[in-house]
Parts: structure tokens; sequence; C-alpha cells
């Protein structure tokens, strides 16, 4: 027992003043939207990239919307159903907690939806200028899990296992960390690599869904369920459930997009072909 980590009891508020207190889980919220909105800014002051910083302004707003409303409905519909039906009230009871990730993604996906409406954007560039923004965001929205000693891993003997206070003190994986380092840090380092490749439109959108969905699923086994809900069929967890749409979508998007543009290549020679046999006639 002396080999594992014993997690100090941290007050999850920093400060109050008044009835005001700033917590660890929201700062990790501003923190995640200032840089989110840092490499929006970054990004929309190159050359030619088509954005402007007002465009991105609008942009973060419906994008912080889509997170917290599609977070909350996404929690409530795949982990608290059952509360719901008791009382549909739970739906607004926010501080009792209950955010889901892939019910944020959706927000989020509505709301790029409506912006893209809005700014004549192609809906997949969109989402290809949009994802890159996340994982930074994400890893730091699990160091507040972390920090929280909340959604703690499964319970093992690995010499890093760590002693939560709330989880019966038994020796579990810091699961957090491991989201954070492969959901945020790699994620984030992926996407920035494979974006100077100029993929096709649609496709680094696509290596997120399908790196965050394989991430997840991943981790997802040394991470401990949630406890009214358990393992569901086969043995998988409501996370994983969650996660093989993701992974199935990814992939198609990947798919289709180099698809598309190899058919868009055989076109242009095509014509191209067509254009000198015309010229030779002539």
């Amino acid at each position: 027992m002396d080999s594992y980590f014993l997690f100090p009891q941290i007050d999850p508020v920093i400060f109050s003043i008044g009835p005001v207190a700033v917590r660890w889980y929201g700062l990790m919220y501003v923190i995640a939207f200032l840089l989110a909105n840092w490499l929006a800014n970054r990004q929309a002051d190159k050359p030619g990239s088509g954005w402007t910083r007002d465009q991105v302004s609008d942009l973060m707003f419906f994008g912080f919307l889509g997170v917290i409303v599609g977070g909350r409905f996404g929690y409530v519909l795949f982990y608290g159903f059952s509360n719901l039906m008791a009382d549909p009230l739970y739906l607004f009871r926010t501080w009792e907690g209950g955010m889901s990730f892939h019910g944020g993604v959706l927000g989020v996906m509505a709301a790029m939806a409506w912006f893209a409406w809005r700014n004549n954007k192609k809906y997949l560039e969109l989402g290809d200028f949009v994802v890159p923004l996340l994982p930074l965001g994400l890893a730091f929205g699990r160091l507040g899990n972390f920090i929280n000693g909340e959604l703690w891993g499964r319970t093992t003997d690995v010499p890093w296992a760590v002693l939560f206070p709330n989880s019966g003190m038994l020796p579990r994986h810091p699961s957090q960390l491991y989201e954070m380092v492969a959901e945020g840090i790699i994620l984030f380092i992926l996407l920035q690599w494979y974006k100077r490749k100029n993929p096709p439109a649609g496709n680094v959108a696509g290596l997120f869904l399908l790196g965050y969905g394989t991430a997840r699923f991943i981790i997802e086994f040394f991470r401990e369920p949630d406890a009214h809900l358990g393992l569901l069929s086969m043995g998988m967890s409501m996370g994983q459930w969650l996660c093989i749409p993701m992974i199935v979508a990814g992939l198609g998007l990947i798919i289709w997009g180099y698809s598309r543009e190899t058919g868009s290549e055989a076109e242009s020679k095509s014509s191209a072909k067509k254009a000198v046999k015309k010229e030779s006639k002539a």
C-alpha cells in the first residue's frame, strides 16, 4: 500500500467572495475557452484564412452555448434519463452536476450548423477549423476532474495507482490523467500535424472523431463505470457505446474525403485528355 499515491483532499472552491465562489472545475472551463479563442484568432489572422475576428467571437459564443446546452441534455438523456422521467425539472438542476462530452459534441455540431448557415460557411470546412481548438480544452477539463477527485479509474495494483478519498480509499487508475494526455495533448498534436498536410475537407474533423472515440473507448477499460449504470451489454460502458458512432463517423468522413478527392483528380485528368484530343484533331 505504501507504493500508492494518497490523493490530497483539495477544496473544489479556490476562493469565494460573498455568495460568489470560484471553483477549480469552472476555472478549467475558462482556461479552455481562452485557449480556444486564442488559437482561433491566430488561425483567422493568417492571410487568406477567410475569417475575421468578429466571426471568431460569434463562433466562440455559439460554440460555448452548444457545449453547455448539449452537454447537459446529453448527460440527462444518456446517464440520467430515469431521473428526468421522475422529475422533468432535473434537466435544469445543473448545480447538482452532470455534463456529457458526447452531448457537448452534438451541441457544438448543432451550433456549427447554425453558424455556417448564418455566415455562408461550408459545414465541413467549418468543422476542420473548429476541431483543432478542442483537445487542449479537453485536457484542462480532465485536469479539473482530477483536481476534484472525481471520475476516477477502476481498482488496480499498478505502482502509480491513486487513493482517492471519496472512492473507498482503494488504489485506482488515475484515468482522468490518461484522458488528459490521450484525448487532449496527443490528439492536439496529431490534429495540428495532420491539418498541415492539406487533407480533403472534413478529414480533420473526421480524424478528431476517430481519434477521440478510439482513445476514450480504450481508456474506458480503466475508468470506473457510472455507479447507477454499471456495465451495459457486451460488458461495455455507456461511454464506450457512445464512442462507437464517433469512430464510425470519423472513419466515414476520412474515407469519403479521400475517395472524393481521388474522383476529382480522375475527372480532371479525363477532362485534360479530352482537351488534348480536340487540339490534335484541330
